[in-house]
């Protein structure tokens, strides 16, 4: 009789603790849906709120940066670089040299010594939405004995090495082709002569031994790569 009892008793329990493990898991099932829950919603909310800056910098760009460069980041003001196709880590570097007065032009130094952090980043992620823009149709074919004498150059002096074959850079590095032929020219002799700064001096090593005639055919050839 005791025995038969000790087995009820076991039985009993055996059924009590298969209820109790069959609550904790569905406990845990219900934290755990409750958690994912959580994390889709945390993810929805910062989805939002980014699509939310993101509008923000648009309008913002709009209202002070187009006049200038453009509504979609490319114009045709002399002096003014396309940003169309730029990568955003290259503006967000820019915006700083700006905001810190080691990059030369009164007009951005003025703009950006009123950005702060989250607005060099606002500006630089928007700017790296703009699609490449490609110049103006000419009115007649780029020079093919100049391209070629150029192509050469951008060799030899190891352009391609960091802006790539079709010279459209990645990450730090700017894209440089389809850029204006002006701009890249007085840029590139900026440098040379140390009144360009950059965030590093790679560019002014790059071309301390550049002659001012490979520089205009360089920045010739710049200017008449399609942009990718």
């Amino acid at each position: 009789m005791k025995r038969w009892r000790y087995f009820a008793a076991a039985a009993a329990f055996s059924v009590a603790l298969g209820g109790t493990a069959a609550l904790c898991a569905q406990t845990g099932k219900a934290e755990k849906a409750q958690k994912a829950g959580a994390g889709v919603s945390a993810a929805a909310a910062a989805s939002t709120a980014s699509a939310a800056g993101a509008a923000v910098y648009a309008e913002r760009f709009g209202a002070v940066c187009a006049a200038c460069h453009g509504a979609n980041g490319r114009s045709e003001m002399v002096g003014t670089p396309v940003l169309a196709g730029q990568y955003p880590l290259y503006v967000i570097t820019q915006l700083y040299l700006f905001r810190e007065g080691r990059r030369k032009n009164e007009a951005m130094i003025a703009l950006a010594k009123q950005m702060t952090d989250a607005d060099l980043r606002g500006f630089s992620d928007y700017i790296g939405t703009l699609p490449a823009v490609p110049a103006p149709a000419a009115g007649a074919a780029p020079d093919a004995a100049r391209m070629d004498k150029a192509q050469v150059l951008a060799k030899e002096y190891k352009c391609v090495y960091c802006h790539g074959a079709d010279l459209a850079g990645g990450q730090g590095v700017p894209r440089i082709g389809g850029q204006k032929e002006e701009y890249v020219r007085t840029t590139l002799l900026g440098f040379k002569s140390g009144e360009r700064q950059g965030y590093t001096r790679a560019m002014a090593e790059a071309l301390s031994q550049v002659p001012a005639d490979d520089m205009a055919l360089l920045a010739y050839y710049v200017a008449n790569i399609p942009a990718k």
